[in-house]
Parts: structure tokens; sequence; C-alpha cells
């Protein structure tokens, strides 16, 4: 499904195939400035959840993790609250830092603040392609 007023993002993405699926996550992690969960399945679920332990156990620090369409998420979460945060799993703070929205404006505005303060990411000159990252002109 679609939500109302998406705006037009430039993405680029290198398809990769991979023979194991702890370098694909590798990947995820160490190319990323945040996590984008979009409506999915099991795989889905399976890198939300690993994304959501390297946050908690720190090995990635402030790194927004974002849900994209609250009526999809809002069940997941509601477990994560009701039942998690209730049995004291997971920290007040794990639960605070995730970010549920409609709104790809608000989404891409968390992730550019984080990106820039963070990893220093700016709006510089812009680079040649480099054939052996698999990035073409």
């Amino acid at each position: 499904s679609t939500w109302p007023g998406w705006i037009t993002l430039t993405v680029i993405m290198v398809m990769e195939t991979m023979g194991y699926f702890f370098i694909r996550k590798m990947m995820l992690v160490k190319y990323s400035y945040a996590f984008i969960a979009m409506p999915g399945g099991f795989g889905t679920m399976d890198e939300v959840f690993e994304c959501l332990t390297l946050i908690q156990t720190g090995k990635i620090k402030d790194f927004p993790m974002v849900f994209m369409g609250k009526d999809y998420w809002e069940p997941l979460l509601g477990f994560i609250k009701d039942t998690l945060l209730k049995e004291q799993t997971i920290d007040k703070d794990d639960f605070d830092k995730l970010i549920v929205s409609d709104s790809p404006e608000e989404v891409v505005e968390k992730i550019r603040d984080v990106a820039m303060k963070r990893f220093g990411v700016s709006y510089g000159k812009k680079y040649k392609p480099r054939w052996y990252l698999g990035e073409w002109g």
C-alpha cells in the first residue's frame, strides 16, 4: 500500500548476490545511516530485530530505527511496549528511540539530522562513481 503525499526519493542501490545472510546483514549495517522498515514478512522481521539488538547492545550507536506505516506496525510495537517493556526485558530508552511514521518528509528530516550531526554527512561535492564498489555513473 502507499501513503498519501509520497515524495520521490532518489535511491542508489547496488544489487549483490551474497551466499550467506550474515554478510548481507553486515553490509546492511556497515553502509547505513539509519534503518527504515517497510511492511514485510519474516525476512523483514529478522532484519528489524537484528538491527534493534545491535542498537540495544551498543554495537551501533545513534542509528534511527524507522517503521513506515503506523497501522501496519502498531500490533508489533504494542507487543514490544505492553510485553517486553512491561516485563523489563528492554529499557524504556530502547523503545523511545523508535520512530514510527506515515510521513516520508518527517523520516527524511530525522535521518538527515542524525547523518549530518553524527556521521558528518554534508551536501558537499559529488564524488566520482567507483566501479569496484559497484557504482555506475
